[in-house]
């Protein structure tokens, strides 16, 4: 590996960056991702059973000890369940939207790192071609292969690994694309549930003191 890394040139180094950048957003990404992803059926069922008990306190206190934006979503429906449908609604839209750019946080960084390493191998490659040349042109009209080795190999080695670096990132980019598609629509359906249950299917406290008398 170290040979390759002489071999690749300056080139190199800010590839190797790119590639610890990339390992390291990717895992953070996935920790979050996951985290943020919930059994939301019997997060909501729970929720629900609690609210209509009149603990609406105890299930605020759930959602602050839940993590990912369907738990925040529940929690903001819940603390302003007394609003007018409409206000309530937007208000709960609202909670979904600032959720997604939590969920998208440094993946444009991963993305970046698999545009940008095969131009950086592009540019070792151009660099390790101009010293094949400049090697030609110094040691013309005998020039040998040991003369041009150093530029042929400084611009296959920064090709080839500026490329085993970008596609597993925009692979890795993707995958997670896909999983925050996921947590959207799971958060949509979220605040469709919540929506509903808090306008039309919460027991209300005079219903629960006239079961109780």
């Amino acid at each position: 590996m170290w040979e390759l890394m002489v071999k690749g040139g300056l080139i190199m180094w800010p590839i190797l960056a790119c590639s610890i950048g990339a390992a390291v957003l990717f895992l953070e990404r996935v920790f979050h991702l996951h985290r943020a992803q919930i059994k939301q059926d019997d997060f909501l069922s729970g929720i629900y059973t609690i609210v209509n008990r009149g603990n609406t306190a105890e299930a605020v206190s759930i959602c602050d000890q839940t993590p990912g934006p369907v738990a925040h979503i529940v929690r903001i429906g819940l603390l302003h369940g007394d609003e007018e449908a409409d206000e309530l609604k937007q208000t709960i839209t609202k909670a979904g939207l600032s959720e997604i750019p939590r969920l998208e946080k440094n993946m444009g960084g991963l993305l970046t790192v698999a545009q940008v390493t095969p131009l950086l191998g592009l540019l070792g490659t151009v660099i390790g071609l101009v010293r094949v040349f400049l090697a030609m042109e110094q040691q013309a009209p005998l020039a040998e292969i040991g003369d041009l080795s150093a530029g042929i190999w400084q611009a296959l080695v920064s090709t080839a690994v500026g490329l085993c670096i970008s596609i597993p990132a925009f692979a890795g980019y993707n995958f997670l694309l896909s999983r925050v598609e996921t947590i959207t629509l799971n958060m949509e359906l979220a605040a469709e549930e919540v929506y509903r249950f808090l306008v039309y299917d919460r027991i209300k406290p005079a219903d629960i003191k006239n079961e109780t008398v």
